[in-house]
């Protein structure tokens, strides 16, 4: 049996809590989870928490983070199935929106996250999506498919409106109802971005 390095334990150790939180912040919210529960069932110590996270709030962050990055890689995924930059890009938006109706997104990253973490124009998980939204927009540039524009502004300015498109949706009494309203408006802003919408 081969054994494990330290940093591999640590590793394991910090998947583990982050796995264990995940589920705990979907099933009571961040406030009516029990650090205590949370570290008893994966057998862990409030220590192994702070050690790892600091406080609750890092853990919130940790898990923030985790399910904020799958759902900018869900959405591109997405997007790299149309056939242009532009729908590629409106459909990842789209997708981004369309994760609100996910309970546990909806009650972790949309509700409990910017409540606790502040503005999540500030994430690191949302600051890479800046960085990619900005390379698009460059590209199509380039390609004279979008209109001379201030690239980070036009990036920030679209990341924005998915993000409250999605903050709209997850915290709404009728969220599919909202969900249509929100990717209509959503491209309906974008394109005005376009030189030639029938392009």
């Amino acid at each position: 049996m081969t054994r494990r390095s330290r940093a591999e334990m640590l590793k394991e150790t910090r998947a583990n809590l982050i796995k264990a939180a995940r589920s705990a912040f979907a099933e009571k919210g961040y406030a009516g989870a029990s650090m205590d529960d949370l570290t008893a069932r994966v057998g862990l110590t409030r220590g192994a928490l702070y050690h790892h996270f600091g406080d609750k709030r890092g853990l919130l962050a940790a898990v923030v983070e985790e399910i904020d990055s799958d759902m900018a890689m869900q959405a591109h995924e997405i997007g790299q199935r149309q056939t242009n930059s532009w729908e590629a890009l409106m459909k990842e938006g789209e997708a981004y929106i369309e994760l609100a109706l996910d309970p546990e997104i909806q009650r972790i990253v949309l509700l409990d996250g910017p409540s606790v973490l502040g503005d999540p124009a500030q994430w690191p998980s949302q600051n890479r999506c800046l960085q990619a939204t900005m390379t698009t927009l460059e590209r199509l540039m380039d390609e004279s498919f979008i209109k001379p524009v201030d690239i980070e502004a036009a990036a920030r300015l679209l990341n924005g409106a998915a993000m409250n498109a999605a903050l709209w949706v997850a915290g709404s009494d009728t969220p599919e109802k909202v969900l249509g309203r929100a990717i209509h408006a959503f491209r309906q802003l974008a394109s005005g971005l376009r030189i030639s919408p029938d392009r």
